[in-house]
C-alpha cells in the first residue's frame, strides 16, 4: 500500500509537470492578440463542461451534504480570489515574460507561510526542530527558484544558443516593472485563496463540489470583468489554434485537474505543503527543456535546482515529524480512553 502522503506528494508533482509550458502557451496566444480577460472566461467555461457531469456522475450513488450558508460565503470569496489571481497573472505575463512570472510565483510559499501563521493554521514554534527546519526550508526554496530566475553562470551542456536566463530576464518589455507589480499581488492572491480554500475544504470535504461551484463563480465573475474591460465583441472570437490550445489546455490540466488535487491536498496537508511545490515548476521546466527542447544546461539552473531540492526536502522532513508527533497523540489518547472504563470497573470492584 502506498502511503497517504506519498500519494499527495506523487499527486503534486504531477500538476506541477501540467503547469509546464501553460505561462509560455498564454504568452503566445495573447501575442497573437486574445484578450486576458476573455480566456479567463473561456477556460472556467470549458473546465466547467468537464467538472459538472464529473460531479454528478461521482455524486449519483451518494448525494453531497447540504451546503451551509458560512461555506457558500467562503466558496464566493474563492472565486473572487481566483478570479482575480487568473486576471493578474495573465495580465502580468502580458507586460512582462513567462520567465517573471515563474519567479513571481516563487514568493507564493513565503506569503502563505506567514498568512498561514497569522491565522493559525500552522503551530509556529521556534524551539522545535520541525517549525526551523519549515522556516529555513521555505527560504531555502524561495533562494534557489530566484537563483533559477535571475543568475545564468557559465555553461555545464552547451546545446541551443538561444537567448535566455538573465539575458532573457533583462531583456523583457519596458513595462517589466509594472508586470512584476501585478505578478507579486497576484502570487499574494494566490496565498490568501490557499489559506481560505484548507480553511472551507476541512469544513466541508467534497473536493469536486468545491471545484465545481467555484468554477462556475469564476465563470460569472470573470464575464463581467470581461464585458467591462472589453468593449468590443471581436475580443470574443478566438482567431488562431493557439488561442483554443491555450483555452484547452488551462481548462482540462489546471482548472479542472489542478483545482480538484489541490484541494485534496489542502485537506490532507495543509496550505503550506502545497505552496511549498511552486519553485518545484521551475525545476521541472528547466529539466524537461535539457531532455525535450536541447536547451543549454547552465550553472545557475544547477545551482538553483539543488536549493530549491534542499529547501523543499526540509519542508517535507517537518511536515512528516509533525504527522508522527499527531499519530502519536492519537493512539495515546485512544488508549487511555480505552483503559479508562477498565480503571473505574476495577476502582468500583475495590
Amino acid at each position: 500500500m502506498v502511503s497517504e502522503g506519498v500519494s499527495v506528494t506523487v499527486a503534486m508533482v504531477t500538476t506541477q509537470f501540467l503547469d509546464v509550458g501553460l505561462n509560455t502557451l498564454v504568452k503566445s496566444a495573447t501575442n497573437s492578440g486574445m484578450s486576458n480577460y476573455v480566456f479567463v472566461v473561456y477556460s472556467n467555461l470549458l473546465a466547467l463542461c468537464f467538472l459538472l457531469p464529473s460531479t454528478i456522475l461521482y455524486h449519483r450513488k451518494r448525494a453531497p451534504p447540504p451546503i451551509p450558508s458560512s461555506i457558500l460565503c467562503r466558496m464566493f470569496l474563492i472565486s473572487c480570489l481566483s478570479t482575480a489571481v487568473q486576471t493578474l497573472v495573465y495580465t502580468g505575463i502580458g507586460y512582462s515574460s513567462p520567465t517573471l512570472a515563474s519567479a513571481a510565483v516563487d514568493l507564493v510559499p513565503a506569503f502563505t507561510f506567514i498568512l498561514a501563521v497569522i491565522s493559525r493554521m500552522e503551530n509556529l514554534n521556534l524551539k522545535l526542530h520541525r517549525s526551523q527546519a519549515k522556516i529555513v526550508g521555505t527560504v531555502v526554496s524561495i533562494a534557489g527558484a530566484l537563483i533559477m530566475t535571475l543568475y545564468k553562470g557559465v555553461p555545464l551542456i552547451r546545446q541551443n544558443l538561444a537567448l535566455g536566463g538573465r539575458g532573457a530576464y533583462l531583456s523583457v518589455q519596458s513595462d517589466w516593472i509594472l508586470g512584476g507589480f501585478i505578478l507579486a499581488t497576484a502570487s499574494f492572491c494566490a496565498s490568501v485563496m490557499f489559506i481560505v480554500m484548507t480553511w472551507v475544504i476541512r469544513d466541508y470535504p467534497e473536493e469536486l463540489v468545491l471545484t465545481t461551484i467555484c468554477s462556475s463563480l469564476v465563470v460569472v465573475l470573470s464575464a463581467i470583468v470581461a464585458l467591462i474591460a472589453e468593449g468590443t465583441s471581436k475580443a470574443w472570437i478566438l482567431r488562431s489554434d493557439k488561442e483554443l490550445i491555450a483555452v484547452c489546455y488551462s481548462a482540462i490540466f489546471v482548472v479542472s485537474m489542478r483545482g480538484v488535487v489541490n484541494a485534496w491536498a489542502f485537506r490532507k496537508k495543509g496550505p503550506i505543503y502545497v505552496a511549498m511545490f511552486s519553485p518545484l515548476g521551475m525545476v521541472i521546466a528547466a529539466a524537461m527543456g535539457v531532455v525535450l527542447l536541447g536547451d543549454s544546461l547552465y550553472l545557475g539552473s544547477l545551482i538553483g535546482a539543488a536549493t530549491i531540492a534542499i529547501g523543499f526536502y526540509a519542508v517535507i522532513w517537518a511536515q512528516a515529524q509533525e504527522e508522527n508527533v499527531l499519530h502519536i497523540e492519537r493512539n495515546d489518547f485512544a488508549s487511555s480512553s480505552s483503559s479508562s472504563p477498565l480503571m473505574s470497573t476495577i476502582a468500583i470492584d475495590a
